[in-house]
């Protein structure tokens, strides 16, 4: 189906992009697979391109363009060549809206040019090695200094993409204890630098797909944040998680939507150049009934993700919208993504083909942002469940 999402200026947007991934990524990938990272130099060839500046106003540097079709534009190409950007999307689509709504200006002022341009790379700590999805059960806690001039950070957090190179960390910490009538009272965001003393990085997670991606345990041992990187008003923090939280299931649906997209195309691709018993592996009725079935799944999920663009375009995408497109969409992927790499044989299973990556690569993003099963919960509650 023909797809009316995208502008003319977004198409122009893809084929600049699709450009810079084929010469400054795509040669160099299976080097920083084995390094388990990207180089920072990439954060800044991307800074210097405008893909972090796009949202940004122009006074601090970027673009200023409000428009979060353009994120999606580059989920689609990295994933269209089977490749990652390391916590880039972490710093663009989770990030990046907690400080442009909910930042000062003297923070934005102080951030903002260094955040657009790649020099400063953000990170957000929310989990924590005890409490998982229930962020109202969190115990890493600030306290007010006596003079009131800082907070004096001390805790742990896990999973935190993006951690262990990032230079700003936003932390979601109690800075209050929970009431019972409300266990989601009292958090708030404290911005951490990560040069501060007693921050620490601990353990890089070995994970299972994502391997460009760094994943580390944060530990604060009494570190000193000064009053002026509080975000937004003291004991907010929960309704701030859940504003975003809209947006950041829309991007895993859109990455969820872009890889099951890629593996088609890798399939495709795959068969008709392989042949097996004398014959291309496209040539048999079971390969293009396989390929039929995912190709029609794809245009469905695609379908679900570029309304709810439209609709978050429109300021109406809804937390159930969103939980909607992203359990559709992940679990959508999961099912084309494995049809795909079975049309591989045992080459699916090889980690140089793209598609093995991709499929373990897209397997977390029905976990993170909130399980398939909080999707349903939060999709239940909206049916009056």
């Amino acid at each position: 189906m023909r797809r009316t999402v995208f502008t003319e200026d977004h198409e122009a947007f893809r084929a600049v992009f699709r450009d810079f991934v084929a010469g400054e990524v795509v040669p160099y990938y299976d080097q920083w697979l084995q390094d388990g990272r990207v180089p920072r130099e990439l954060y800044r060839k991307l800074g210097a391109l405008g893909v972090f500046g796009i949202e940004v106003p122009q006074e601090y540097g970027g673009s200023g363009i409000d428009d979060y079709r353009y994120q999606a534009v580059v989920a689609e190409e990295t994933a269209r060549a089977g490749v990652g950007l390391g916590s880039a999307s972490v710093h663009t689509t989770l990030v990046l809206p907690y400080l442009m709504k909910f930042g000062t200006d003297e923070q934005k002022k102080r951030w903002l040019p260094g955040f657009a341009s790649g020099d400063i790379m953000t990170a957000i700590a929310m989990t924590e090695p005890g409490s998982g999805s229930d962020l109202a059960g969190m115990t890493t806690a600030a306290r007010l200094s006596e003079d009131g001039t800082h907070y004096v950070l001390s805790g742990a957090k896990t999973f935190i993409t993006g951690g262990a190179y990032a230079d700003l960390v936003l932390v979601v910490c109690r800075t209050s204890p929970a009431v019972p009538e409300d266990r989601r009272a009292g958090l708030s965001i404290l911005c951490v630098e990560s040069a501060s003393e007693g921050f620490a990085v601990g353990r890089k997670l070995d994970k299972i797909g994502l391997k460009t991606s760094d994943t580390a345990e944060l530990s604060f041992t009494d570190v000193k944040v000064p009053v002026e990187n509080l975000l937004g008003e003291e004991g907010r923090a929960f309704s701030y998680l859940t504003h975003n939280l809209v947006v950041e299931r829309l991007g895993i649906a859109v990455g969820a939507c872009a890889s099951a997209a890629g593996a088609v195309r890798f399939a495709t691709e795959y068969v008709k150049d392989r042949t097996v018993f004398g014959k291309p592996v496209a040539s048999f009725q079971n390969t293009k009934f396989v390929l039929a079935e995912c190709a029609a799944e794809l245009e469905a999920a695609q379908a679900f993700t570029d309304r709810a663009l439209e609709l978050h375009d429109a300021g109406e995408l809804t937390v159930a919208d969103a939980a909607k497109a992203k359990l559709f969409c992940t679990e959508a992927a999961g099912r084309i993504i494995d049809k795909c790499l079975q049309l591989h044989g045992g080459y699916g299973y090889i980690l140089e083909y793209p598609i093995a990556r991709l499929y373990a690569d897209t397997r977390v993003s029905r976990i993170y942002g909130g399980t398939s099963e909080v999707m349903k919960t939060i999709i239940a509650k909206d049916l009056g469940l």
